[in-house]
Formats: structure tokens, C-alpha cells, sequence
């Protein structure tokens, strides 16, 4: 079975939702039901995954060891 790399999103707005920053990389946790609605699941600042517009994030590609790297900061 292959492990699948975690996903990250780049913060591109925040409507002053104070658990977002912008310009800011975010790790994405897989929800399809929340993107079926047009939302992300992602872990914030607070540590904790909650649900935010799609339209407040770019989706980006980021090299293995980047990728590998964020994912071990939380």
C-alpha cells in the first residue's frame, strides 16, 4: 500500500478570520463531502482542522522534501 504525501493549500485571502494567515502554507486534510460544498478541511493556526471557502486558498505543489518537512512541523 502506498502512503499518500500530504497536501497543502497556500492562504491567498482571509476575510479577517483571525485563525488564518495570509500567504501562509496550510496542510489539507482530505474531506470530499466538505469540497462537494465548497469548502477545505485544513489544520489552522490553532492546531486543530476546521472547515474554510475553497476560495481562501490556491491549491500548490510542493517537492517531496517540502512536503515531508512541513508535515513533521504539526
Amino acid at each position: 500500500m502506498v502512503k499518500k504525501q500530504p497536501q497543502f493549500v497556500f492562504c491567498i485571502r482571509n476575510d479577517a478570520c483571525e485563525d488564518l494567515e495570509l500567504r501562509k502554507v496550510y496542510r489539507l486534510v482530505p474531506d470530499k463531502r466538505a469540497e462537494r460544498d465548497g469548502f477545505l478541511r485544513v489544520v489552522d493556526e490553532s492546531g486543530e482542522d476546521y472547515l474554510y471557502p475553497e476560495s481562501y486558498f490556491a491549491t500548490i505543489r510542493l517537492p517531496r522534501k517540502t512536503q515531508e518537512a512541513l508535515a513533521a512541523c504539526g
